[in-house]
């Protein structure tokens, strides 16, 4: 059984992860619907927090593609570039030094 997902943390997660909750509610949807039907559902408020999941990750996901909302994984993309932008402007750095020392 899933847990409910607050919306804030479904705009951290990156799309790939979106896409694998939202197929892991829709698929726990489907078990409940099934166990209502043949009488064996505990409890039934859990298809409402379950429906309102789904309906919090399809938010998130029109966010993103309206541009309300930006990507985090572009965002995750950009921060690792520039450290290692950082790193080799000093490896440069270190190695112009060690050739005018050669000089």
């Amino acid at each position: 059984m899933m847990a409910t997902t607050k919306a804030a943390e479904l705009r951290n997660m990156g799309e790939s992860e979106l896409a694998t909750k939202l197929g892991e509610a829709k698929a726990e949807l489907f078990n409940l619907r099934f166990q209502a039907a043949t009488g064996q559902l505990e409890s039934h408020g859990r298809l409402r927090t379950v429906r309102r999941d789904i309906a919090r990750i399809y938010t998130v996901l029109r966010e993103r593609e309206l541009g309300i909302t930006e990507w985090v994984e572009a965002e995750a993309a950009d921060e690792p570039s520039d450290e290692s932008s950082e790193e080799s402007a000093e490896e440069k750095s270190s190695d112009e030094s060690s050739d005018e020392d050669a000089s």
